[in-house]
């Protein structure tokens, strides 16, 4: 198995993360889809540590692994 370091050089779909961070400082990890399956409801997160709903689509942050070997924030 690669590890996420040859991937990103392998040339091939580079690895991100989609995360919903919460005012009381939980972050949830979606799918880049997420947003587009399901009923209205279903798609609201619900944070188990203050109970918040979260709509992906108002703060969906999209994390990617970069060829240097760390995490960035690619886009809000």
């Amino acid at each position: 198995m690669k590890s996420a370091r040859q991937s990103a050089k392998a040339g091939s779909e580079p690895l991100r993360m989609f995360l919903v961070p919460c005012s009381c400082g939980a972050t949830f990890a979606v799918t880049e889809n997420y947003d587009r399956q399901g009923t209205a409801w279903s798609r609201y997160l619900i944070c188990p540590k203050c109970g918040k709903r979260h709509d992906p689509k108002n703060r969906l942050l999209q994390i990617g692994y970069h060829s240097e070997g760390y995490w960035k924030v690619d886009g809000c």
